[in-house]
């Protein structure tokens, strides 16, 4: 098992149940579910700064190079959408958006690890 796929299951757990959390207990979202997802945002930074310097290095992704890719550019993208959400719309729910980052990323995380070592499933 990858070391990036479970340091993310533990940040994207976190992550969610910070921000889950904060909605059920009615607050707005704040610095702690906010940097909770930046720290998924820079989990993925790094996954795919490792992932750059391991293919470039002559690892093979098994599965499809682009696919991989994809998905990565994608997961970068959620965790930033999330919150312009929490930012332009400043209640409760928008932490439930947040809180969707979590597992969403995991999902895709673990599709990514699927992707490079080429195995259809655990």
């Amino acid at each position: 098992m990858d070391p990036f796929l479970l340091a993310g299951a533990v940040v994207c757990l976190l992550s969610a149940v910070l921000c889950v959390g904060a909605a059920v207990l009615r607050q707005p979202p704040n610095d702690i579910t906010i940097l909770s997802v930046a720290a998924v945002e820079l989990l993925l930074v790094a996954y795919g700064g490792s992932a750059a310097v391991r293919q470039l290095s002559g690892e093979p992704v098994v599965g499809e190079a682009w696919e991989f890719w994809g998905y990565l550019l994608t997961a970068l993208v959620v965790p930033v959408g999330a919150f312009w959400w929490a930012i332009l719309e400043r209640s409760r729910w928008s932490n439930l958006v947040l809180g969707a980052v979590g597992p969403t990323i995991f999902v895709m995380l673990y599709r990514m690890e699927q992707i490079w070592d080429g195995v259809a499933g655990l």
